[in-house]
């Protein structure tokens, strides 16, 4: 399974929402969501600030976080970000992978 974090910032329809249903009930639907994607909920938390929301989830890969996403999207009451997490141990792998990279305005090979 893929980590993501989503950064939720809810519209006035979803804010509406949240007054009426809570937040607990919020944490519910989403848990709900993520297991019915194949998932696992990691962590739940609001926030102050440009997001209104922060989660973390196990999902089975890239295709499934980005039908999240677009159903989320499409719904209207939150503006979803969805970021890909990697581990340290994906990272250890990502450093001994060899690319072919010029920076911008750097002398070709």
């Amino acid at each position: 399974m893929a980590k993501f974090l989503w950064q939720v910032s809810y519209t006035t329809q979803g804010a509406q929402g949240l007054q009426k249903d809570g937040g607990s009930a919020r944490r519910v639907a989403v848990q709900r969501l993520v297991e019915h994607a194949g998932g696992k909920l990691e962590s739940f938390y609001f926030a102050l600030g440009e997001a209104d929301v922060f989660v973390v989830a196990d999902l089975p890969d890239a295709k499934t976080a980005a039908a999240v996403s677009l159903a989320v999207n499409a719904a209207g009451a939150a503006r979803l970000r969805t970021v890909v997490l990697v581990t340290p141990e994906e990272m250890d792998a990502a450093t001994k992978v060899a690319v072919d990279y010029r920076a911008p305005g750097a002398a070709p090979k």
